[in-house]
């Protein structure tokens, strides 16, 4: 068995939890649809056994998008809805696919720093393969941010 295919299931149920909030809220088709290149770009680094890489990004770019649900307010929004229906609310299909998608990262950062530990630790991979991987991310989610940004209309 391989070892990352835990990995490959994560990044793509995240393709998949993107994939219904672009058909959820057709307003941000394009923002769902471009979230989900970076775990399909994981899902082809799998695929050619470029697993440091894939491990890397995949813990970043969870981190960023959870960073980028709770300061958007989405994150929040999907825990009052949850903690609301059981007091007698409802909760929205695209809460229930935000805290979906928000335990995805929260396994993905686990397991691929699981899988980094047991198979890179110690071999002085980590420093190279962490900045380029921050950057390919940072850079990525930059542009992302700058594009939704300007997509808000100014009042």
């Amino acid at each position: 068995m391989r070892p990352y295919r835990d990995i490959a299931t994560l990044a793509g149920l995240q393709v998949v939890c993107f994939g219904v909030l672009t058909h959820l809220e057709p307003d941000f088709f394009l923002l769902h649809l471009y979230q989900s290149i970076l775990y399909i770009a994981i899902l082809v680094m799998l695929f050619y056994m470029e697993d440091r890489w894939a491990y890397m990004i995949g813990m970043l770019a969870s981190v960023v998008w959870l960073v980028m649900a709770y300061a958007t307010g989405m994150m929040g929004s999907a825990l009052r809805q949850l903690f609301g229906a059981k007091n007698g609310g409802s909760t929205t299909p695209v809460g229930i696919v935000v805290l979906l998608t928000a335990l995805i990262a929260v396994l993905m950062i686990t397991l691929s720093g699981r899988h980094w530990k047991k198979e890179y630790s110690g071999l002085g991979k980590t420093l190279n393969t962490f900045l380029v991987s921050f950057g390919i991310v940072a850079v990525y989610y930059g542009i992302l941010i700058f594009w939704f940004w300007n997509m808000i209309p100014k009042v």
